[in-house]
């Protein structure tokens, strides 16, 4: 059995998206790949805990791919870990169903990578503004891979768009690898 992962895609208003939905799509089309439209299953934020903790505890890898809202993410992602990373589970001496996993953060930004620096125009770097997710990583005893962010998503013509969803394709796939190799798993 080889490794897996779930993408999380959350976008309140995916119609409008310019990215990030087609990142979605061609990340889906890869082997051992699930992504789960957060909005569409859970439009009410009624989020089904015992569904969605088999969801993580079936994958090896979990990606969060949203547009960066707020300096954050939308609020049915917070909801959503709130609810589902639940202690006993997620984290404390009991919660180790989470551990040795790797969360991979995957970001739509609107504004430009030199407005996300300290003397940019967001004074803060997105690693930074990203802290809470890998301090979420580190309590539930996973890996917390290095943010992957497309910075002007809105303003990029097809050709960025298309490198950065090679980029995303292929870090995913390494990350598989990555834990086929560690778990011995067949590849």
């Amino acid at each position: 059995m080889s490794a897996t992962a779930v993408v999380l895609f959350a976008h309140p208003s995916e119609e409008n998206s310019t990215a990030g939905s087609g990142f979605a799509d061609r990340v889906a089309q890869l082997s051992g790949v699930e992504v789960r439209r957060l909005y569409d299953l859970y439009p009410d934020f009624d989020v089904n805990i015992e569904r969605e903790q088999a969801v993580w505890n079936a994958a090896d890898v979990i990606v969060l791919q949203h547009p960066f809202y707020w300096y954050s993410c939308p609020a049915l992602v917070k909801e959503y870990l709130d609810v589902v990373l639940e202690y006993g589970w997620a984290y404390g001496p009991t919660g180790t169903a989470l551990q040795g996993k790797s969360l991979q953060t995957v970001i739509t930004a609107g504004g430009p990578a030199e407005s996300y620096e300290p003397a940019g125009y967001n004074q803060f770097s997105i690693q930074d503004l990203l802290r809470p997710f890998e301090a979420t990583a580190n309590l539930c005893r996973m890996s917390y891979e290095a943010p992957l962010v497309l910075h002007s998503a809105n303003h990029l013509g097809p050709d960025e768009k298309e490198a950065f969803a090679a980029h995303y394709e292929e870090r995913l796939l390494n990350l598989l690898a990555r834990h086929d190799d560690t778990t011995g798993k067949a590849a």
